[in-house]
């Protein structure tokens, strides 16, 4: 395969194979996108343009999806959620939304373990690094370095 950072599971005493990250986004409460990066060399490059446009679409079936949660389950509206995973043969999408409507959007393989712990991981690096940045304005682009180099060392690490 190629140099991607690799997933490995904490050891427990199984034989778990090793699972890749493809890709991240995150995507502001508006469906603009702050954050790409793609992890794997082989995966087919999209122009910035393509990504723009894959975040406002997820955005609107996030919203769309939110809105199917059948009512007589007696769930309120703002407990109900959007689109959280979607599972191909090829790639797992894992969406997890922040209470401010921020939401990280994580590809990986589709036998992929432990994706909650990586997605809450990832999550607290966003938070130290991006949220604690004196310089960092609400809802713009992630331009962060420390973000990046914890982000890719927690990749390369697990």
């Amino acid at each position: 395969m190629s140099s991607a950072p690799m997933i490995r599971p904490k050891p427990n005493g199984s034989n778990q194979d090793i699972r890749v990250v493809y890709s991240l986004m995150i995507i502001n409460k508006a469906g603009g996108l702050v954050y790409q990066r793609d992890f794997n060399t082989s995966l087919i490059k999209l122009s910035i343009n393509e990504y723009l446009v894959l975040a406002g679409t997820f955005q609107g079936v996030h919203a769309i999806t939110k809105q199917l949660t059948p009512s007589q389950l007696g769930i309120p509206s703002s407990q109900r959620t959007g689109l959280e995973v979607l599972e191909t043969a090829f790639f797992r999408m894992t969406c997890f939304q922040t209470v401010s409507g921020t939401k990280f959007l994580l590809f990986t393989e589709p036998q992929q373990p432990n994706v909650d712990n990586i997605m809450r991981k990832i999550y607290e690096l966003y938070a130290d690094y991006v949220m604690k940045n004196p310089f960092y304005q609400m809802e713009m682009p992630i331009r962060c370095e420390a973000f990046e180099r914890h982000l890719l060392s927690y990749l390369r690490a697990k």
